[in-house]
């Protein structure tokens, strides 16, 4: 598991962008709320700590992951320098799993194939919710404070 004896929150300040500058849009699915709220936090709670002011942060709900793809298109269109889509899509026991995490997958990869905003996918896909705890701030740390660092970092990259 890619995640074992790493915690996703920790990164090198040093190393990332100034985003004083940047404008974030966060589109986080209601799906879950007790772990994409979780996400959020940790994506909010970064981009604050890079120096992104609360007034160039945009947050959208969305009833479901599946949703993300089009509300981080509409995103897109709202003059920011990138947007993070965060969900939480958990096992369950039909293929309804596979279908969701597949289709937002490909869906946010076509965002970022078709479109000149970056689109980060910062979509758990647990097996189960206590995997899902565990990654959106738990003991492997916030999968959103990683998502937030590499929103930053690809905003800075689509300026050059």
């Amino acid at each position: 598991m890619a995640t074992v004896n790493n915690n996703l929150s920790e990164y090198d300040k040093a190393s990332i962008p100034n985003a004083s500058n940047y404008r974030f849009g966060i589109v986080v699915s209601e799906w879950n709320d007790n772990i994409t709220e979780g996400l959020y936090k940790g994506a909010y709670e970064t981009l604050l700590e890079n120096n992104v002011a609360k007034e160039n942060i945009i947050r959208w709900n969305v009833p479901g992951s599946y949703e993300l793809i089009y509300g981080s298109k509409k995103m897109q269109q709202q003059n920011v320098d990138a947007v993070i889509a965060i969900g939480s899509v958990i096992q369950g026991e039909t293929k309804h799993f596979d279908f969701v995490c597949e289709g937002v997958s490909q869906g946010i990869k076509d965002l970022n194939v078709l479109h000149d905003i970056p689109v980060i996918f910062c979509v758990l896909t647990d097996n189960n919710q206590q995997q899902a705890i565990e990654r959106s701030g738990g003991i492997h740390g916030n999968k959103g404070t990683e998502a937030a660092v590499a929103a930053i970092k690809m905003a800075f990259l689509n300026k050059q």
